[in-house]
């Protein structure tokens, strides 16, 4: 029987690529091997944006192939398009495609591994080449085989228009490429029908997201069509139009395609999550230009303003929390500049930063700047960055004391349960109640410390 193992690196959007491309290898007659070593085929879901992740890929590629050299290797995502990346592990890989033609290169590569009587052959399961079946050309169109029976990611989009100087994403995934609104809206409807709790829209941009859909429709009996196209926001109304009870979240956004119809769907929606993630990168305009963010720190911080009123007007009852990406020592930043960022921290009170310490990525423009901060300075600014977020987070954590809110219930251990609130903040539960597992729960915080919330006794809901 053949073996399929997925060792995925980065974001939410390359975890939902590799449920696809689970699914896809169980239609050929792969079944999931508990570890690399335990597996004939072997893919490498990788990601491009820190050396950090893409040094990792690389050490356990090469041990791999030294232990195990009749192993098939794939090497997908960020990483797989890049000229030194495949010409420095030219040796290792079988094969290496981008993740939207992954179907198609796989069964192709398959079904040669077939002709040949490889080990991979060794399986009462045939080859199937699909290589030619239409409905996998796009691959966002495979149904996922989820990780979570409660959660599920959810790709409208993917690639990016934006070219952001620091970042590879144009360049490993393309431009902008929308799902079929009718597709994405049934996937989801499916996903609530077999008990899903919390769907998050994915997306390297979600809020530029467009799809057209054809409607038609009779003027004097007579059938005509038309092209609507549906905004993001329109799509987050259909989303939650869907009868039941879940959450909505997304990731990730930009903030120069926030509009304020975007702002009052997201407050207005009920089953939207009360948690916005927008990446400023850095607080300094000279430095955001640089990296072509296309806005401004007064932009930014006016945004914040915008959505946190929103969420009070139409949802006065309930706490709103923002998080967002900062990267640090980009070249050229001074001192002066960096403490723009500190500025935004303490002046936006994020929930929750991402700190990234720049990093240059071969074929982006940031590539060709002098990398002209130490790594000791740029870990130092982290550092004086997460000051600050531990300060504002443990303020904002403080609000939620005596509070009853919902939370969704992600795992359990040692008789102690974890879940995330709407707000997407950690909650640690102590409860007499059994299989909470999965369940939305209404509980009162007892507690709040700097990364975490705390209760004591649950209420099923």
């Amino acid at each position: 029987m053949k073996k399929y193992f997925i060792k995925t690196f980065g974001c939410a959007m390359n975890t939902s690529d590799s449920e696809r491309i689970a699914s896809f290898l169980e239609k050929q007659g792969f079944v999931l091997a508990d570890k690399t070593a335990n597996a004939d085929l072997v893919i490498f879901n990788t990601c491009g944006v820190k050396q950090t992740a893409e040094n990792r890929a690389y050490s356990m590629i090469h041990v791999l192939k030294k232990n195990y050299k009749d192993k098939k290797i794939v090497l997908t995502g960020c990483l797989a398009n890049r000229k030194d990346v495949r010409q420095r592990l030219k040796n290792k890989i079988d094969l290496f495609t981008e993740i939207k033609d992954f179907p198609e290169n796989v069964s192709s590569m398959l079904y040669k591994v077939s002709c040949i009587n490889s080990k991979i052959l060794n399986t009462k399961y045939p080859i199937q080449d699909t290589c030619l079946n239409k409905k996998y050309i796009n691959y966002l169109s495979i149904k996922p085989k989820h990780s979570s029976q409660f959660q599920a990611l959810v790709p409208i989009m993917t690639g990016c228009n934006n070219f952001c100087s620091y970042c590879v994403v144009p360049y490993a995934r393309g431009r902008e490429v929308s799902r079929p609104a009718e597709e994405t809206i049934s996937e989801i409807k499916s996903l609530i029908k077999n008990g899903y709790k919390q769907i998050t829209l994915l997306g390297q941009n979600v809020n530029s997201y467009a799809s057209r859909v054809h409607k038609v429709y009779k003027v004097r009996k007579v059938h005509k069509e038309k092209i609507e196209e549906v905004s993001f926001s329109q799509l987050l109304k259909k989303v939650n139009a869907i009868p039941g009870k879940f959450w909505i979240s997304f990731v990730s956004s930009h903030p120069k395609d926030f509009s304020d119809e975007l702002i009052e769907t997201i407050a207005k929606c009920h089953k939207v999550c009360e948690w916005v993630h927008l990446p400023i990168q850095a607080g300094n305009d000279k430095i955001l230009e640089k990296m072509n963010r296309k806005y401004s720190q007064k932009y930014y911080l006016t945004l914040i303003k915008k959505i946190r009123i929103a969420f009070k007007k139409y949802k006065p009852n309930s706490l709103c929390s923002v998080s967002s990406d900062i990267i640090v020592g980009f070249p050229g930043e001074t001192k002066k500049q960096f403490l723009d960022s500190a500025e935004v921290m303490q002046k936006a009170k994020f929930d929750m930063v991402f700190f990234g310490q720049f990093s240059p990525r071969p074929g982006t423009a940031a590539f060709k700047m002098k990398d002209n901060v130490s790594k000791k300075e740029k870990v130092g600014r982290e550092k004086f960055l997460n000051e600050i977020l531990k300060t504002t987070t443990l303020a904002n954590n403080k609000k939620y004391i005596g509070k009853v809110v919902e939370v969704l219930i992600e795992k359990e251990k040692n008789g102690l349960y974890f879940g995330k609130t709407r707000t997407m903040k950690n909650v640690k539960l102590v409860s007499n109640k059994k299989k909470l597992l999965g369940k939305i729960v209404k509980v009162k915080i007892s507690k709040a410390n700097t990364w975490n919330l705390e209760v004591h006794t649950t209420k099923n809901k």
